[in-house]
C-alpha cells in the first residue's frame, strides 16, 4: 500500500523527490500512511474541495479491501 500512495503521489506533483510515505498502526488496528510532500505541492494532493486526496483513500481502500485489510491515507 505504501507504493501505491507514494507513486500516485509522484505522478500528481512538481518535486517528486520529496513525496515520503510512513506507516504506522492506527489505534483501531488499522495501517495508517501518512503522506509528505513538499509544502509547494500539498495544495496539488488535496485538489479542489478534496477531491484529489479522496480519489486517493478510494483507490488505497479498495486494494486493501483485497487484501482484507483497513488502511487510512493522511497527508502531513
Amino acid at each position: 500500500m505504501k507504493e501505491l500512495v507514494a507513486v500516485l503521489a509522484k505522478a500528481i506533483v512538481d518535486q517528486p523527490d520529496a513525496v515520503t510515505v510512513a506507516e504506522h498502526e492506527g489505534e483501531d488496528g488499522a495501517t495508517v500512511l501518512e503522506l509528505t510532500v513538499a509544502s509547494d505541492d500539498v495544495g496539488k494532493v488535496i485538489g479542489r474541495q478534496g477531491r484529489v486526496i479522496k480519489a486517493i483513500r478510494m483507490v488505497v481502500k479498495a486494494a486493501a479491501a483485497k487484501e482484507g485489510r483497513k488502511v487510512a491515507v493522511e497527508v502531513v
